[in-house]
């Protein structure tokens, strides 16, 4: 077996040459300049993995408008992907229009952990997020029996994005978080200059305050 480490959040996205049902794919390079999610499903011909399949193309042109490009992945052959993509347009009037890994021996699922070693060769249900940058900045696992909320990985890439452009923090259910709405949190202040430069942009109005350690600005384009 190879020497590798399985890529954790922060970490640049390995370099990939996959085979898909569009063809080949040189992962992360054919998405440079864009945000793409990497997901990977139990496999083809499946009740959980169909539903999850039409709502990620029903949600497809959300993510296009964040600039982000969707690629799934199972231990399928293609064929067995064509065939169920070409079963999914005739009976659920779905056109799947991302591409879909054909990762037969594994390898690319062992590489970034999306098997358990003691659970035969299914895939679980991993979603990676990479930015336009190239680099993984959330990864999310789920068991076989519970499908994805595809809307929450909608909602985590946009909030990746604005806490990036923003250089602050989205609070728990941004945009609608019960104490502070759609704003923004400012990074904590961490050292005695940072907390009175903290207390004079309250006293400006440029942020609002719980305290030194909880400041929080409004969400600007």
């Amino acid at each position: 077996m190879s020497d590798f480490r399985i890529p954790v959040i922060g970490d640049p996205f390995p370099s990939l040459t996959v085979k898909t049902t569009l063809g080949t794919i040189k992962l992360p390079d054919a998405y440079q300049g864009k945000w793409f999610i990497l997901f990977s499903h139990p496999g083809d011909f499946t009740p959980v993995c169909t539903t999850e399949f039409v709502s990620f193309e029903t949600m497809r042109p959300q993510f296009a408008a964040l600039n982000c490009e969707l690629i799934g992945l199972s231990v399928d052959q293609v064929f067995s992907h064509l065939k169920w993509i070409e079963w999914i347009r005739k009976h659920l009037n779905v056109n799947i229009t991302f591409p879909v890994i054909a990762d037969a021996l594994g390898h690319t699922a062992r590489r970034l952990g999306m098997m358990h070693p003691e659970h035969g060769t299914a895939t679980v249900r991993s979603v990676f997020i990479i930015d336009d940058r190239g680099v993984i900045r959330l990864i999310l696992q789920y068991p076989a029996e519970v499908g994805r909320n595809i809307s929450e990985i909608l909602r985590a890439v946009q909030a990746l994005q604005t806490a990036t452009s923003q250089k602050a923090a989205t609070p728990a259910n941004w945009p609608c978080n019960e104490l502070i709405g759609s704003h923004l949190i400012v990074p904590p202040a961490d050292s005695v200059q940072e907390i009175a430069k903290r207390n004079e942009q309250c006293a400006k109005q440029e942020i609002s305050c719980y305290d030194w350690w909880f400041c929080f600005k409004n969400h600007t384009s």
